[in-house]
């Protein structure tokens, strides 16, 4: 019946279902008729990392069976790095609309005012939940809470430095996570499963693995440790075996816990009434075997942005159905609205395309279309048949999926085609400069109580340094001098009291520094008097050596408490009196708006 009812819904629909204001689309189902969905999306897994793909140095059947049950597209195309394919995810448009230009340090906000996928589904009576990595903004309204999520934990920024029991956050609260992260995130997703059994829901799982560092339990990197490699990188460039195996060692625990959402679903019942989909953000984070495919994340080449992407809907959709046609992670908000039968408007309208058709086989005349990928100044095409790569040469993707032979000369009429649309998307897609001075960090939104400044965020001035080069899980350290001092640049955005917290690090040698924190006419004096020295931690769990910071166990310490006006300015972090030989290490400050 649901086959029957879905081939007429579509044969009803109209290219306008998708519109700023439309009032088109079928008429929404009772609730109860209407499917859950649960979007699996990892993190830096490349295409070839399935067992199902061919390789034999992993076993993943929990992900492979929701491809052999299910749907799978064999031409699925995301962008090359983590916080742009998850704006095109959430908000079915290609990122450099959307403001997206970076992975950290505010570049990888979308902007305010686009609908997203947790939006429509909200207004359509889902409960809605994320647990895991956002990576697209940590203040609100870039917030998951301020995007649409009812419920979020995890943390918002592109990487984190410690997968076991770390500090994440639930809906803006600092808390302590519980056990091995991938694990932890499943658990807060299996309870959430288990309470709107009844109702229909909305849940995102952005795991972060197998994202560096590279950190598993025992049982997982034990049984792969000292396997033989039988499948590995075809290219010049030279693969790292210990980080392959960690690799596949954490792909095989995220195949794990695939397995126990699946499980879950039978126990309760939900599988015939419950879209299952999942895909990686990107191609994989080390040179490793791929299909034969060229380049990896970062790339614009095949090898970058091709991901698996299966979709399982038990009785509803065809078991084992493979398909052809080239599609994006734009598309799954349009499909996902039309499969679950949603009438919606959207702010802008999307880029994808309702992928419908393909699904049930009901329209074989469906268009060609072109899938534009782009990073770093790198911008390549993807037709049904070629790619034009960054330096426009050309390959026949259906007989050289490793792009091995420039065929331009061979293809004229084709180069120049994909010449033009590429010259037509980046005028009309990306934006000549971006403002960055503008794109200030919000406090104080006037419909939550929390907001995050992580060292992230800030500009370190003087001595003080950065743990690392990549900003996403670094602290600032080396504060030495009064003169030395961190600033965010802000916006307040509603006038109120705020109680601040610190979260610091101080050695015995520095206690009783004096900070003051301030912002327009408002600050905080505070001395630090307790000593808190940990040790930086990550080493002793990680299977290969790490490129991003390692951490320390931070505490918070409240400041104080500042009276905020609305406005813009530079919030500063600095010491006016250091008795000792420095001050403390900085990773984040947290803003409690009073009177809630």
């Amino acid at each position: 019946m649901k086959l029957i009812l879905h081939i007429f819904i579509t044969l009803l629909l109209t290219g306008g279902f998708f519109s700023c204001k439309t009032e088109s689309g079928p008429e929404p189902q009772p609730k109860s008729n209407r499917p859950n969905v649960i979007l699996i999306l990892t993190d830096d897994q490349g295409w070839g990392d399935l067992s199902l793909h061919g390789n034999t140095n992993l076993s993943t059947p929990n992900i492979d069976a929701i491809a052999k049950d299910g749907v799978s597209f064999e031409n699925f195309y995301v962008q090359p790095v983590c916080s742009p394919t998850r704006a095109e995810l959430l908000t079915g448009r290609y990122f450099p609309r959307l403001g997206v230009y970076s992975t950290s340090a505010g570049g990888e906000r979308f902007n305010s005012g686009e609908t997203t996928v947790a939006e429509v589904f909200k207004s359509a009576g889902y409960h809605t939940a994320a647990y895991g990595k956002w990576h697209n903004g940590t203040q609100p309204p870039y917030h998951p809470n301020a995007r649409g999520f009812d419920d979020f934990y995890g943390f918002a920024s592109g990487h984190w430095g410690n997968y076991f029991s770390p500090i994440l956050e639930h809906n803006g609260k600092i808390v302590q996570g519980k056990g091995f992260i991938v694990e932890d995130l499943t658990n807060k997703g299996l309870e959430f499963i288990a309470r709107y059994r009844d109702e229909p829901f909305l849940l995102y799982l952005p795991f972060n693995t197998p994202h560096s560092p590279m950190q598993v339990p025992d049982n997982y990197w034990d049984r792969v440790k000292d396997r033989k490699l039988q499948m590995t990188y075809q290219g010049e460039e030279e693969e790292n075996p210990n980080f392959t195996k960690a690799a596949m060692a954490m792909v095989e625990n995220i195949d794990h816990n695939v397995g126990r959402i699946t499980q879950k679903l039978k126990e309760l019942g939900l599988e015939e009434n419950t879209i299952l989909i999942f895909l990686s953000d990107n191609g994989p984070n080390g040179w490793r075997w791929n299909g034969g495919m060229r380049g990896r994340k970062g790339s614009t080449d095949e090898g970058g942005v091709r991901s698996p992407f299966f979709m399982l809907w038990k009785d509803s959709l065809p078991a084992g159905k493979k398909i052809n046609e080239i599609a994006s992670t734009l598309d799954i908000l349009p499909t996902l609205a039309n499969l679950c039968n949603i009438k919606m408007e959207t702010t802008n309208i999307p880029d994808g395309k309702d992928l419908t058709p393909l699904l049930f086989g009901e329209d074989r005349a469906w268009e060609d279309r072109l899938v534009y990928n782009h990073w770093n100044g790198k911008t390549s095409i993807r037709s049904q048949e070629y790619r034009l790569d960054h330096e426009n040469r050309l390959y026949d993707i259906t007989s050289d999926r490793g792009q091995t032979t420039d065929i331009s000369k061979q293809k004229p009429a084709i180069l120049d085609s994909l010449k033009r649309a590429k010259t037509k998307w980046l005028k009309e897609v990306v934006p000549d400069s971006i403002d960055k001075e503008a794109r200030l960090f919000p406090i104080g939104h006037p419909d939550f109580v929390y907001t995050h400044l992580p060292a992230r965020d800030g500009r370190a001035h003087g001595n003080i340094e950065r743990s690392n080069r990549y900003p996403n899980d670094s602290f600032f350290t080396n504060w030495i001098s009064v003169r030395d001092s961190i600033t965010w640049d802000v916006e307040v955005l509603s006038e109120g009291d705020y109680e601040v917290d610190l979260y610091y690090t101080c050695a015995a040698k520095n206690t009783d520094a004096t900070i003051e924190l301030s912002l327009g006419g408002s600050k905080i004096l505070k001395k630090i008097t307790e000593a808190h020295d940990p040790p930086l931690r990550g080493m002793e769990n990680d299977r290969d050596p790490r490129i991003e910071s390692y951490v320390k166990d931070f505490r918070p310490i409240m400041l104080g408490a500042m009276t905020l006006k609305k406005g813009n300015g530079p919030l500063s972090l600095k010491a006016t009196e250091i008795p000792g030989k420095g001050v403390v290490d900085v990773r984040l400050l947290v803003f409690k708006k009073q009177g809630n």
